[in-house]
């Protein structure tokens, strides 16, 4: 099997498992908190990241970094999963799943704007035009098709959507300038996190947690979508011969998604969701055209 085929399979395993978080969120959230989900998920996803070092030998280079590595560790862990996940699952607490997921997938729009002031890239014609279809589709989902009425269908829920995206994006800006292996700075990200969380939860829900389904789908959130998918999608990246091939890999897990809420969850999807999700993925198809082109002149040189 050639490299290239290997990184289309990882690939597709990643969006496979990316496109049935939607539904696990709405699972655990029916009976547990955004808090209580939380703790659960970052435990999960603490065990899963130090048994995938273990068992790729990698579990000496967690005590190899220096103090100040160790101290952005704590940072980071602050951002993500701390802030990031409290956001993202208290958005997916007040919308419909069908809503809460396309409004996430904002974050690499916004990553291309807020990378114009914090690392000094330009802002291209294509990626406000690209803005502009985007939003289009936010708005069309958020009022469910009443666009000329601009009345949100829960505005709280859209602000926490949207506002994930901005704390997704500056994580990543953040993340630019970590130079540590990168599962061992997420395993470290959670670990440090992980305290912060479970302190938090302690102090408002508390652990009144029943296991059962809710608790098995936080487990399955923290092993898949905040481990093994982030692994998995390394090594696509990886083995990519063709990365921009790898990463067309993506637009397939929206409307994937869409697929498993309606079948697991019984949310009868609007046509106001499929009309703003094809705006969203046009947007950010447009938004990344130009990186495509760029990637593919370097690797067939």
């Amino acid at each position: 099997m050639t490299n290239q085929k290997q990184a289309m399979l990882y690939g597709l395993a990643t969006v496979l498992l990316w496109s049935t978080v939607a539904t696990a969120f709405k699972l655990s959230l029916r009976e547990l908190s955004p808090v209580q989900m939380l703790v659960i998920a970052c435990a999960a996803s603490v065990i899963v990241m130090a048994t995938i070092l273990v068992v790729q030998g990698r579990w000496h280079l967690v005590f190899s970094l220096s103090r100040k590595q160790y101290l952005q560790s704590m940072g980071l862990g602050l951002i993500n999963p701390c802030l990031y996940y409290f956001v993202l699952f208290g958005a997916f607490d007040r919308l419909p799943a069908q809503e809460a997921q396309p409004l996430n997938y904002t974050w690499a729009l916004v990553l291309a704007y807020m990378s114009v002031p914090f690392l000094g890239q330009r802002l291209r014609r294509l990626d406000i035009v690209a803005g502009l279809i985007c939003y289009a589709g936010v708005v069309v989902i958020a009022t469910r098709g009443d666009v000329l009425s601009l009345t949100f269908s829960d505005p709280v829920g859209v602000g926490l959507a949207i506002g994930s995206t901005l704390i997704w994006a500056s994580y990543w800006i953040i993340a630019t300038r970590d130079t540590r292996d990168p599962v061992v700075g997420l395993f470290l990200n959670f670990l440090c996190g992980l305290p912060v969380i479970a302190v938090i939860c302690a102090v408002t829900d508390g652990f009144d947690i029943v296991p059962g389904t809710a608790v098995a789908a936080a487990v399955y959130v923290g092993v898949f979508e905040m481990g093994i998918a982030f692994v998995l999608w390394s090594y696509a990246m990886k083995k990519a011969e063709n990365t921009s091939r790898v990463s067309n890999l993506i637009f397939i897990s929206p409307f994937l998604s869409l697929v498993f809420i309606s079948l697991i969850l019984g949310e009868v999807i609007l046509p106001s969701t499929y009309i703003g999700l094809v705006l969203i993925v046009a947007g950010l198809w447009v938004q990344q055209r130009k990186v495509r082109e760029r990637v593919s002149q370097v690797e067939s040189a």
